[in-house]
């Protein structure tokens, strides 16, 4: 089979290449995959450069989920289940970027005909974060403000459909004035652009001079430390992201007054604390918001296992339009 495959950590356009491997074989509560399609998510590139918060023992290829066919099953009542379906694979150790690959049975989720190939590759990463994030953690209620940046990535886009399915508006920092325009035809309530204005200045104004009780931050950096400025009295940030790659320089006296919070999510590291009924629970509601419009992800181009190059690529290309998938087969 083929398999993309990085042997040291770099840049993912120079150290990805295509090889063939063995197909392997399932083992006692495990499955084999037969892959239809996968993305290339921002924390796929982040394993490659070495970056992500776990590095892999190299070699490795890289791929958290996708969708694909069970062909075979090492045995138990899960593999049974799934045998023959087409399903949502949930591969926390990476490894979907291949023709063939084998996950405990757990984390092959059956989905629906009327979900998309396209949608289904996507299935888990960005709309397990928006809803868990917005839903459980945060738990958004109807009417307030929630603060959001990096808000013209896919995730964004879900934060602002997921605010008008439940009725919570959304405040979306950007740094494109024409992105801004965009994202409020597409349904965002308020629009801040860091080119000419200030997070905190802006939010006062919206709030009426409470500031937000609900943010989220994918970017780090003194961007985050501009959100925690615009949080009013209890108000909670949770940070999912560091696209900016840099530290933030924080005036503790800025939480201590108005106990404000800041927390951490890690996606992988919610889902391993969880019970099997939690995550049950969630494929159920990704499931229904999927077919509903609103945890759904724009597609942008699309590429063959041997164009990976030319696929990361594209990938990484600021402003790109719609997430950029690797397909493996039609079937």
């Amino acid at each position: 089979m083929k398999a993309v495959v990085f042997e040291h950590f770099g840049d993912p356009a120079e150290v990805l290449q295509v090889k063939e491997l063995p197909v392997p074989e399932p083992g006692p509560g495990q499955v084999r995959v037969r892959m239809i399609a996968s993305p290339i998510n921002p924390s796929d590139l982040l394993v490659v450069r070495g970056e992500y918060g776990r590095k892999p023992n190299l070699p490795a290829t890289p791929g958290f989920e996708g969708v694909g066919v069970v062909e075979a099953s090492g045995g138990g009542f899960l593999g049974r289940l799934v045998m023959g379906r087409r399903v949502a694979v949930l591969n926390g150790a990476g490894g979907n970027w291949r023709e063939h690959v084998v996950v405990p049975a757990r984390q092959a989720v059956r989905l629906p005909a009327s979900i998309p190939d396209e949608q289904a590759a996507a299935f888990f990463v960005n709309p397990a974060t928006a809803a868990i994030m917005t839903r459980s953690l945060l738990k958004v209620p109807s009417g307030a403000w929630l603060l959001q940046t990096a808000a013209g990535s896919a995730l964004g886009r879900m934060v602002i459909r997921l605010g008008k399915h439940y009725g919570f508006r959304t405040i979306n920092v950007v740094r494109r004035r024409e992105q801004g325009e965009e994202l409020l035809r597409a349904g965002a309530d308020a629009v801040i652009c860091t080119s000419d204005e200030s997070i905190p200045e802006r939010v006062q104004a919206l709030t009426g001079g409470d500031g937000v009780k609900y943010a989220l931050d994918a970017v780090g950096g003194d961007t985050t430390l501009e959100v925690i400025k615009a949080l009013g009295a209890h108000g909670r940030l949770l940070v999912y992201g560091t696209l900016a790659m840099a530290p933030m320089a924080l005036d503790t006296r800025l939480l201590m007054t108005g106990q404000k919070r800041v927390e951490g999510f890690w996606l992988s590291e919610w889902t391993r604390e969880q019970r099997p009924l939690t995550m049950l629970m969630l494929f159920r509601t990704i499931k229904r918001l999927m077919r509903a419009g609103v945890l759904t992800s724009d597609v942008g181009a699309t590429f063959p296992l041997d164009d990976i190059q030319a696929a990361v690529r594209a990938a990484a290309q600021p402003g790109r339009q719609g997430k950029v998938l690797l397909r493996m087969s039609n079937v």
